[in-house]
């Protein structure tokens, strides 16, 4: 298999571990990820997480909230330069919070690394998502 498709498999589970996050699920994720100090956030909910203990935290608190989810990745891009990617693309869906449904229509970036034989997202950098982030905060009660 060429590094290429090494990459698109690795996106592949990702996407399907965000899913399973989407409908309440997070544990998946920790499968996909590289749990070095060094991975990284950039949330479609804001903040900026370093390191696997950070970086775990908001899909877990997400999947409390979540059900009913379905992300996909469209435009996808794969560069591969020796033992690291990046992935570009769009992803769109929805994902219900808290019994409300929102949309997903959001840049993304992903960066993997090769660890051993098998490839783990490193950083996941997506744009701000105004629906995300006002259901959340009537959820918090700040309006």
């Amino acid at each position: 298999m060429s590094a290429e498709d090494a990459v698109r498999e690795a996106s592949g589970k990702f996407y399907s571990a965000l899913n399973r996050m989407a409908n309440g699920d997070a544990r998946p994720m920790a499968d996909i990820w590289s749990h070095g100090a060094g991975v990284s956030t950039m949330h479609p909910i804001g903040g900026r997480e370093i390191g696997w203990e950070q970086v775990q935290e908001p899909w877990k608190q997400v999947a409390q909230l979540a059900t009913g989810g379905e992300v996909r990745l469209d435009k996808q891009v794969i560069q591969v330069v020796g033992d690291a990617a990046y992935e570009l693309g769009v992803e769109a869906g929805n994902i219900t919070l808290a019994g409300e449904k929102v949309a997903i229509d959001q840049r993304v970036t992903n960066i993997y690394r090769r660890e051993g034989n098998a490839w783990k997202i490193v950083h996941h950098h997506t744009d701000i998502s105004a629906a995300m982030l006002d259901r959340l905060n009537r959820l918090r009660g700040r309006e």
